[in-house]
């Protein structure tokens, strides 16, 4: 999803404390002795010209510009961000997603939500659409209009150009801070790769990247098989290709 801001500055995050994560091929693991790599604050600076000067925004008027505003719009450190629409690779690898974690969860524990799902980070105050989430058990809901799950058991986002920087450095540090988060995966929709974020049992993290043969995810008891979750991307890559060439060389 493209990302836009409302206010005066749009701010990453500043989570408290610091988190013990390595990221390296293979899924190298923090020392549990060291502090690791302290969260770092992102200063995201949207473009000026779509920004409007304002004071910082409430939370309470955060919720209530979202329900009465059409489209998702997220809230951090004081600033209500816009999602926009997404592109075709984007959209399809969503859909291919959703559709194979539906099927493989189906009748179980666990369940999968869309983009349409706002999620609370109550250690952090972020308010966020990821673009899918899992919960196993009952879901915790916070009484909101409309209601934002708590706690979440697996995260995913998938990347473009446009939203990288924020998905990357800024919502990924708030989810680590969500207690019930056992899994995060970052999935590019430029390329075939997808990383994957595990929970130990220390509270570090280990980051393993995947672009060929599968992910597993054992929260769930399952493996995302690659070829399955890029079908018909790379199809959707050259229509963009071919589009992004007509519109330069256009008039």
């Amino acid at each position: 999803m493209d990302l836009r801001a409302r206010g005066s500055d749009a701010a990453g995050p500043a989570p408290p404390g610091s988190l013990g994560i390595i990221a390296g091929r293979g899924g190298h693991t923090a020392d549990p002795g060291a502090a690791g790599l302290a969260a770092r604050t992102l200063r995201w600076h949207a473009d000026p010209m779509s920004l409007a000067a304002r004071a910082k925004t409430t939370e309470a008027e955060y919720l209530a510009w979202d329900l009465a505003h059409e489209g998702r719009w997220e809230f951090v450190n004081g600033e209500i961000l816009a999602m926009a629409g997404a592109g075709e690779a984007h959209d399809r690898i969503v859909s291919n997603l959703h559709g194979i974690l539906y099927q493989r969860l189906r009748g179980g524990p666990c369940r999968v939500h869309s983009a349409d799902m706002r999620v609370l980070v109550d250690e952090t105050g972020l308010f966020a659409y990821p673009d899918l989430s899992v919960v196993c058990g009952a879901p915790e809901l916070a009484p909101t209009r409309p209601p934002s799950l708590k706690n979440p058991t697996v995260l995913v986002e998938v990347l473009s150009a446009s939203t990288e920087a924020w998905d990357r450095a800024g919502k990924l540090q708030h989810y680590r801070h969500r207690a019930s988060v056992s899994t995060i995966l970052l999935v590019d929709s430029r390329s075939r790769r997808i990383e994957r974020y595990v929970r130990n049992g220390d509270g570090s993290w280990t980051l393993t990247d995947h672009e060929e043969g599968e992910v597993a995810l054992e929260v769930l008891g399952l493996a995302l098989q690659m070829d399955e979750l890029y079908d018909g991307v790379d199809e959707a890559w050259a229509r963009e290709a071919a589009l992004e060439a007509a519109t330069e060389g256009g008039p």
